[in-house]
C-alpha cells in the first residue's frame, strides 16, 4: 500500500488530469501533443513534489506554458498542424458549429499568439499573469492578443461577436469561449 506524499501526487493526477488535458489541447491544438505535454508535465511536478508545499496546481500549469512555448520554439520551423479531434465534450454546452469555427481558427494562429489567448480568455489570467506565465513583458502579450485577435476577426469573421469588434479593448469575454 502506497502512503505519504506518493497517494497526495497520485490524488493529484487523478483529480486534475482532465482540466490540464483541456488546457493543453487548448495550447497544442492536437490531442496527442496534449496528452505528451501533460505527461511531461506530471513527470516534472513529481520529481519536485516533495518541495512544493501549498497548491500544486499552478506549478504545474507554469510547466505545461513553458514547455508548450519550449516546444513551439524547437519545432517553428514546422508547418502547423490541422487540429485532430477531441472527444471530450465541453461542459455546459455550446454550439458545435462556432465551436468547429473557434477550433479551426485557432489551429491556425502560431503556438505562441495561441497560448496567449489561452492564458487570457480561457484560464482567466490579466496581461501581467500571462506575461509572467510564459516569461514575456505585458506590453509582449498585450501584443500577441491584439494580433491573435486580428488575425481571428480575418480567419473567421463569424467569430465576430465573440471577439469583439477591432479596437474594442477588452472586447473577448470568457462568456463566449466554452472550456
Amino acid at each position: 500500500m502506497i502512503s505519504g506524499p506518493d497517494v497526495d501526487f497520485e490524488s493529484f493526477v487523478r483529480a486534475r488530469t482532465p482540466a490540464l488535458s483541456r488546457t493543453a489541447y487548448l495550447l497544442t491544438g492536437d490531442a496527442h501533443l496534449a496528452e505528451d505535454l501533460v505527461q511531461t508535465a506530471l513527470f516534472k511536478a513529481a520529481r519536485a513534489w516533495p518541495r512544493l508545499a501549498g497548491d500544486p496546481e499552478p506549478y504545474v500549469r507554469r510547466i505545461l506554458y513553458t514547455q508548450n512555448v519550449s516546444w513551439w520554439r524547437s519545432r517553428r520551423h514546422l508547418t502547423e498542424q490541422a487540429l485532430g479531434a477531441y472527444d471530450a465534450p465541453a461542459p455546459g454546452g455550446s454550439d458545435p458549429d462556432l465551436r468547429l469555427t473557434l477550433e479551426q481558427a485557432l489551429a491556425r494562429l502560431t503556438s505562441r499568439q495561441r497560448t496567449v489567448l489561452v492564458l487570457r480568455y480561457f484560464e482567466d489570467l490579466t496581461e501581467v499573469q500571462t506575461a509572467a506565465a510564459l516569461g514575456i513583458r505585458p506590453g509582449t502579450a498585450k501584443s500577441l492578443t491584439r494580433q491573435a485577435l486580428a488575425r481571428i476577426r480575418t480567419l473567421a469573421p463569424e467569430l465576430a461577436e465573440l471577439v469583439g469588434p477591432a479596437g474594442h479593448p477588452g472586447a473577448v469575454g470568457n462568456e463566449g469561449v466554452a472550456r
